[in-house]
């Protein structure tokens, strides 16, 4: 993998990093890297994270899934980190990404819509939660588990629980004799795709989970004092720098349908992560080319608040484009699809470096399990470091407890702070 910084610095783009700067920058990424490398050795918390590459079991992953691997189809019951990791694997590795289905809401519509499209006998069921108590999860796992018995389909015989060692779901997992896998402990969810959490789908749709695994290796092995010879900290550390001179929004733009799901699990993961204490860039998720016909407006034309993050393989399919007598398309003649995906790429960059605004380009050698993890992991290893450059809490999430907090109170019935909040809520209604 690599990282070009060169359409954000600061003799390119406003705001913009300095070279100089750069430097300066480099020494606070050394005593960054040490913190993070202590917390990796002592196991602690969140920073375990990075560990996961070497410590995450394919074969037990295997294992626990053989008796769903016939299964047509799996559903993935989670929310959040316990979703977005394995949506992003499957979506980018498997060759029919529709054999992967998510229920990570609970809108009623859209569960009932797609569980009524599933062949149920032949869908297998992933349940992902912690703490075996997450209201969504939990809700739309009964959903499921009712429709399959409403349907005639055991629904044990189908089933996969990825849980912690108590809980409701570790219960049922005895009550049921279910395979279960380990949530690893130390490691916030939406750090927790590169272990049973996020691979449990991939490996009933038998991808190359240990692939994605070498490649996570390797992106860890890169990890060093130094943002000139890291991927990961150079990324981190251009972002640190850009936000502290006003670029609040962050808008991540793969040039891959394949991974367009990457920047839905990469939003969680900043902006989850790195968005207190009046901190943190606000995640935008765009898609190229799609959106050089939208977005890219107001990335090159409007507030100087913005970088984009272009992401891209190096590697790309062959689909050549047929020949036409319209001489106003001669430009595509002898041309190839992803040549014209890799100019439209080349021509974002320019345009955002002609304009004046930050870009860091992230190219992958290609787009397979090994460059996949690479990615992954180079992700997560910026968003800790950029925390720590930040000085802030980054594997905590206090607003969303208190959402948990206050969804839960709502339908107890129980009176708490949080109810109490809500039920004072400001209110300006217009009929």
């Amino acid at each position: 993998m690599h990282v070009d910084i060169g359409a954000a610095l600061g003799e390119v783009a406003e705001p913009g990093v300095d070279e100089d700067e750069l430097d300066a920058l480099d020494e606070r990424v050394a005593t960054a890297h040490e913190t993070i490398a202590a917390g990796r050795e002592n196991g602690d918390f969140g920073y375990a994270a990075l560990n996961l590459p070497e410590e995450t079991d394919p074969s037990v992953i295997r294992e626990a899934v053989e008796p769903v691997t016939d299964a047509e189809y799996v559903v993935t019951v989670g929310i959040g980190g316990s979703a977005l990791g394995a949506k992003t694997v499957t979506a980018a590795l498997a060759d029919r990404p529709d054999r992967h289905v998510i229920l990570d809401n609970v809108d009623p519509e859209h569960i009932e819509r797609t569980l009524a499209a599933l062949p149920l006998e032949d869908t297998a069921i992933n349940v992902v939660s912690k703490s075996g108590t997450t209201a969504e999860t939990l809700a739309n796992f009964l959903v499921v588990r009712e429709t399959y018995e409403d349907a005639g389909v055991d629904w044990t015989e189908l089933t996969v629980v990825t849980t912690g060692e108590s809980g409701p779901l570790a219960q049922l997992v005895e009550e049921h004799d279910l395979p279960r896998l380990p949530v690893p402990d130390g490691v916030p969810g939406r750090f927790a795709a590169l272990s049973s959490v996020g691979l449990v789908p991939a490996a009933i749709l038998d991808l190359d989970i240990e692939g994605l695994l070498s490649g996570a290796g390797a992106a860890a092995d890169d990890l060093g004092p130094s943002l000139y010879d890291s991927p990961a900290y150079a990324y981190g550390a251009v972002c640190y720098a850009l936000e502290e001179r006003g670029a609040g929004v962050n808008a991540v733009m793969p040039y891959a349908e394949r991974l367009e799901l990457f920047a839905e699990w990469f939003a969680q993961l900043w902006a989850e992560s790195l968005g207190k204490d009046g901190r943190g860039q606000t995640p935008a998720r765009a898609l190229g080319a799609t959106d050089q016909h939208s977005q890219l407006q107001l990335y090159r034309a409007g507030p100087r608040d913005k970088m984009v993050t272009v992401v891209r393989p190096r590697e790309r399919a062959d689909v050549p484009v047929p020949e036409t007598d319209h001489d106003s398309l001669s430009y595509l003649s002898g041309a190839d699809l992803g040549q014209l995906l890799d100019a439209e790429y080349d021509a974002t960059v320019a345009s955002l470096a002609q304009a004046g605004r930050p870009a860091v380009e992230i190219e992958l050698e290609r787009l397979d399990a090994e460059g996949l993890g690479e990615l992954l992991f180079a992700m997560e290893a910026a968003t800790i470091l950029v925390g720590e450059l930040a000085d802030i809490e980054t594997f905590t999430q206090p607003a969303v407890e208190w959402g948990k907090r206050a969804a839960r109170g709502l339908l107890s019935g129980e009176e708490t702070e949080e109810t109490k909040t809500v039920a004072e809520r400001p209110s300006y209604r217009i009929d």
